[in-house]
């Protein structure tokens, strides 16, 4: 059995993997094109829906909640997310009796905007959401899995694993850090593994967080407490990342829930007063990772198969997410001048949207975490007399969060707010 979208003349984009990213390219292709463009998510996990994300959680930057609003999304999502109102920065061993702060910074006062530099959204309400509207835009979603892909001329031919062979305009691979249609397209991909795990879990917390985030560097990298919304026994919840050695990982989670427990305390501090475990802690290990290029014949990269970077800044997310809307825009663009989104031209430009940007966050978030996760007391003075200075330096404080924040520089239009 076989199927051409080009054949009807009608483009088609199919797109490999079904995560936040992929579906809010999706979408926003949809929204932009209707039934004039076919688009198609194809993942053998769909059915499993946002269930396969439950206890994950993710700081969504200003510019992708800009995106999700102007996809319509952002009220469905607003109940399951929780404003980042202030972040405290501190350095210190474990050790320690007390952790200084050396930098904080709130929305309104330094980053010059009422808006929250970010969201702490929960994945599983979040996925459910890209979904239900994916569905209502007329996205087909085929829970199949892609065995191949060749470019044939003005098309691509996918196989699909039911047997069945799809000509398309164009096919994007988010298909994760490990993307098999990145290998079969001969796209190169420099990286290398930090000898580091990062742990994940939600944690139940008697004081109300405020919207707090506290980043604490200590010698094995970095212990994040992120604000979630109110819920559970104790009344407010938190996630955290959590940076540790993978040689000690066995050690401190290998034995039962409250052993996990007395680790996360001894790093989580009293200022929330009594924990308990909601979910996790879960741990994998950590990579550092980027393709050579971003696209090859007929075919782009998105997100994870594009980029992997450590956690420590949390924006791992929010680089999809800026692939995303660069992509829907290139391909917009061009489709609404009556060209084939799927040429070199097109595609090239893609990648010279991302390439910078996508560099400079990478070396960013490695460099960081070479920096912190280094107990040497040179190291520790110099950088806690950097970040000292970046707290005292308002302008330079400012540029910062507008990086992390997505509204710096130059971004596509969905990350502005604006319609494609």
């Amino acid at each position: 059995m076989s199927g051409s979208s080009v054949r009807s003349g009608r483009r088609g984009i199919r797109i490999a993997g079904a995560g936040i990213a992929p579906l809010s390219l999706a979408i926003a292709l949809k929204q932009a094109h209707g039934e004039a463009l076919t688009v198609t998510v194809c993942d053998p996990d769909l059915a499993a829906g946002g269930a396969r994300h439950r206890g994950r959680a993710y700081a969504l930057a200003a510019g992708g909640r800009r995106m999700l609003d102007r996809l319509g999304l952002w009220p469905a999502v607003a109940p399951a997310a929780e404003a980042i109102r202030e972040m405290a920065v501190s350095d210190s061993r474990l050790a320690d009796p007390v952790r200084p702060v050396f930098l904080t910074f709130g929305h309104g006062r330094d980053a010059g905007a009422e808006e929250p530099f970010a969201h702490m959204v929960e994945a599983e309400p979040l996925v459910d959401a890209l979904l239900a509207a994916a569905r209502a835009h007329g996205v087909t979603l085929d829970p199949t899995g892609i065995v191949e892909a060749v470019p044939e001329g003005n098309a691509i031919a996918v196989r699909m694993a039911d047997g069945r062979t799809i000509r398309d305009t164009l096919l994007v691979a988010a298909d994760g850090g490990r993307s098999r249609l990145r290998e079969a397209a001969k796209i190169g991909w420099v990286g290398w593994g930090y000898p580091q795990s990062g742990i994940v879990a939600t944690i139940q917390h008697a004081r109300d967080h405020e919207g707090r985030a506290y980043e604490h560097f200590l010698p094995s990298g970095p212990f994040a407490i992120l604000p979630l919304v109110a819920g559970g026994a104790l009344g407010h919840r938190s996630s955290i990342v959590w940076t540790e050695r993978t040689a000690d990982v066995a050690a401190l989670l290998g034995g039962d829930p409250a052993e996990s427990l007395a680790e996360i305390e001894r790093r989580f501090g009293l200022a929330l007063g009594r924990l308990a475990l909601e979910s996790g802690p879960r741990a994998h290990p950590l990579s550092f990772g980027i393709a050579r290029r971003f696209q090859a014949e007929r075919l782009a990269l998105l997100g994870d198969a594009a980029h992997v970077i450590h956690p420590i800044a949390g924006q791992g997310l929010n680089l999809g997410l800026a692939d995303a809307a660069a992509l829907a825009e290139a391909i917009t663009d061009t489709l609404r001048l009556g060209l084939d989104p799927g040429t070199a031209d097109v595609l090239r430009g893609y990648e010279r949207s991302r390439r910078f940007d996508t560099l400079a966050m990478a070396a960013a978030t490695d460099g960081l975490n070479r920096l912190f996760s280094n107990d040497a007391l040179p190291v520790r003075l110099a950088r806690d007399l950097g970040l000292g200075l970046v707290d005292r330096l308002p302008a330079l404080k400012r540029l910062f969060i507008g990086e992390a924040a997505g509204t710096g520089g130059s971004r596509p239009r969905l990350l502005r707010g604006e319609a494609l």
